[in-house]
């Protein structure tokens, strides 16, 4: 069974730091492009940031870029986040979605073919 299990969210004050884990199961990451995504209370699913399937490429939404870093451990199968200087406005359910079988990564939700579960991240004094 293909799975992927988000993991390393929690409650943190403005300014702290996270790590997020994206973990698949069931198949390997090695060919395949890597999204996170946020979703906030009210508001659409957005893209964070993606990682192409060999971490050649990245992208980063202009919200996150310079604070947030996207990598990944092909050999543990895990792709990461690690978000730095956090704000009140990053809290979101944190989703990890797998692109199958294509290096490049989208910052399209339609664009993906296996979503985890979700992660929640807040972000508050």
């Amino acid at each position: 069974q293909l799975q992927l299990v988000e993991s390393g969210g929690g409650l943190v004050q403005p300014g702290g730091s996270l790590r997020l884990s994206c973990a698949a199961s069931g198949f390997t990451l090695d060919y395949t492009a890597i999204g996170w995504f946020r979703q906030a209370p009210g508001k659409e699913r957005e893209g964070v940031s993606c990682i192409s399937s060999s971490g050649g490429s990245t992208k980063y939404a202009d919200s996150v870029k310079g604070r947030f870093t996207i990598a990944r451990d092909n050999a543990k199968n895990t792709v990461y986040l690690q978000m730095n200087s956090l704000k009140p406005e990053d809290t979101a359910v944190y989703y990890c979605a797998a692109r199958l079988l294509n290096y490049y990564c989208s910052g399209s939700t339609t664009d993906y073919d296996y979503w985890g579960q979700g992660t929640q991240v807040t972000v508050s004094s």
